[in-house]
């Protein structure tokens, strides 16, 4: 689990949550395991990634929660909503099956349709905050030219409170991190 000490513990108000995938193409796996795949299987359409669930959310006011996930299920993603939303707070999310029943346990849930080119519900419910941080966390990732998946929670960590801390002047950030060394040894 990657949390930030600067991420409060429970996220009330307009909320939202989403899932990605991050995680690799079939050009950046070994030779070995890519001959593999192309013998057994011959086309490697759909089966050249391994994606790593990744859920995230985000609070209106602009800090973000991010968590490596098993899997983008009901059963993984509402016991993390129950654990960092407050009861009563308004979670925007996506049509994804897995936030069926949000509202049933005491959210009030505002839905966006990607499938019908849905962003915005013209009401201020939409998941555009979070996923411009998608897109912050796979630019950088991408910049990396590749991590090892075992140091992704790491990396996640690390992304999750630069965002957090992106309005802090550089010096503000160190100090903070000077706070957070001292104070955890």
């Amino acid at each position: 689990m990657v949390m930030s000490r600067d991420v409060p513990n429970v996220f009330s108000g307009i909320v939202e949550v989403d899932e990605t995938y991050l995680g690799g193409q079939m050009k950046n796996r070994k030779l070995k395991e890519r001959l593999k795949i192309n013998g057994i299987y011959g086309n490697t359409r759909g089966f050249g990634t391994i994606k790593q669930p990744v859920f995230g959310i985000l609070c209106r006011e602009g800090r973000v929660y991010a968590e490596i996930v098993r899997d983008v299920e009901a059963k993984d993603l509402q016991p993390l909503i129950e654990k960092q939303v407050r009861k009563g707070s308004t979670v925007c999310s996506d049509t994804w099956r897995g936030y069926t029943g949000i509202a049933a346990k005491g959210y009030v849930h505002r839905l966006v349709n990607h499938s019908q080119k849905e962003y915005s519900d013209k009401k201020g419910n939409h998941i555009n905050g979070l996923e411009g941080f998608w897109g912050y966390l796979k630019r950088k990732l991408a910049a990396k030219g590749g991590i090892r998946r075992k140091r992704l929670p790491l990396y996640l960590g690390e992304y999750v409170w630069r965002y957090n801390q992106r309005n802090l002047s550089l010096k503000e950030q160190e100090n903070l991190l000077f706070k957070l060394i001292i104070k955890s040894s």
